[in-house]
């Protein structure tokens, strides 16, 4: 009944503990990947997460799956999100330090937003809006709090900012298949960003890793790039590529405060006054209503769906109970009730 009345509060609770599993990595990978080449940081990364996202794969009876078609968009999303992005922060995080890495990463929402109304339109609201506004400031906060760090480390930071520029197109590309089956999305994401990372890690000798450090890696990204891109898809399922992103941004905050606990101890005023602009930005997404008539087209498509919900009045010989996907038509309807830009409300305004 809460998700119904608050639709994106599902959406916002998934972007959430995204946010929270790759935040708190960033601090662990900078810790433990000390000495190691950004590309073989990136394929034991990605090995990690395509072992997540193997073991938590789903039954086929309840998702859509990976199709043909699809692979050009994982290619990008791996070339972009398991290539490019990971070896750009594991080298920024070994020039800089993990509280301002960290907080630089507030850019990959900024981006993430702007591509997504570009490319998909999705409506961003006055609330939306001020939810951006806040957790931006709440970051920038942060990052002059960090203005007088070392100069050295502004190339570090710099590489960081790339980082966010790759996972800003990863993101806006993955919204396409986040109806698709979320377990093989990320494993095939993750084989194929592993297996170029590590090529091009045995290509320039990048091959000096102990145990401690591969197995560390490993695990991270298992569970900060493997599991939270689970999360991250379903919450891009349920209330659209801007707000994830937008949500997103509580990550570098979570990786500032980690890095924080781990020994860079830096509390000033700026520190808490952007802990609490991002907590009110963060409250705002959860709370959101956005409710008026709007028509849905006839379409037909194939996703994980339920017939509980409003939108799904097909009939089947043996009704089944609980999620399950399979192609279906929906035909034209016109009804009122809160929602967000999900896979059946990408209405214009």
């Amino acid at each position: 009944m809460r998700f119904k009345k608050f639709p994106a509060l599902k959406g916002a609770t998934f972007a959430l503990l995204a946010a929270i599993l790759f935040g708190a990595s960033t601090p662990f990978v900078q810790g433990i990947g000390v000495g190691i080449g950004g590309w073989m940081t990136a394929a034991l990364l990605y090995a990690g997460a395509a072992t997540a996202g193997f073991l938590l794969r789903s039954d086929q009876t309840t998702e859509a799956s990976l199709q043909k078609q699809h692979w050009p968009r994982l290619f990008l999303m791996a070339l972009f999100g398991a290539v490019l992005g990971p070896a750009a922060l594991a080298w920024g995080l070994q020039h800089t330090s993990g509280v301002g890495a960290s907080l630089m990463l507030t850019l990959e929402a900024v981006f993430t937003v702007l591509l997504s109304y570009l490319l998909y339109r999705e409506q961003i609201g006055k609330r939306v809006v001020l939810a951006i506004i806040l957790l931006s400031a709440g970051g920038a906060l942060l990052v002059v709090d960090q203005s007088d760090t070392d100069a050295s480390q502004v190339i570090g930071l710099l590489a960081v900012m790339s980082a966010t520029i790759a996972w800003g197109i990863d993101n806006t590309l993955s919204r396409a298949l986040a109806d698709v089956n979320p377990g093989q999305v990320v494993f095939g994401k993750a084989v194929l960003g592993a297996s170029c990372s590590l090529l091009i890690a045995l290509s320039l000798g990048q091959t000096v890793v102990s145990l401690y450090a591969g197995v560390g890696l490993f695990l991270i990204g298992g569970i900060g790039y493997g599991l939270s891109l689970r999360f991250y898809l379903l919450a891009q399922r349920e209330f659209g590529s801007a707000r994830t992103g937008s949500m997103f941004a509580a990550a570098p905050f979570i990786g500032a405060a980690i890095a924080f606990g781990l020994g860079e101890r830096q509390t000033s005023a700026l520190l808490i006054g952007g802990v609490l602009l991002m907590i009110a930005g963060v409250a705002l997404h959860l709370l959101e209503e956005h409710e008026h008539d709007h028509e849905h087209d006839n379409i037909d498509h194939e996703h994980a769906h339920t017939h509980d919900d409003g939108h799904h009045t097909h009939t089947h010989e043996v009704m089944p109970q609980g999620v399950h996907s399979h192609r279906h038509r929906h035909e034209s309807l016109v009804h009122r009730h809160p929602h967000t830009p999900d896979l059946h409300h990408g209405h214009r305004h």
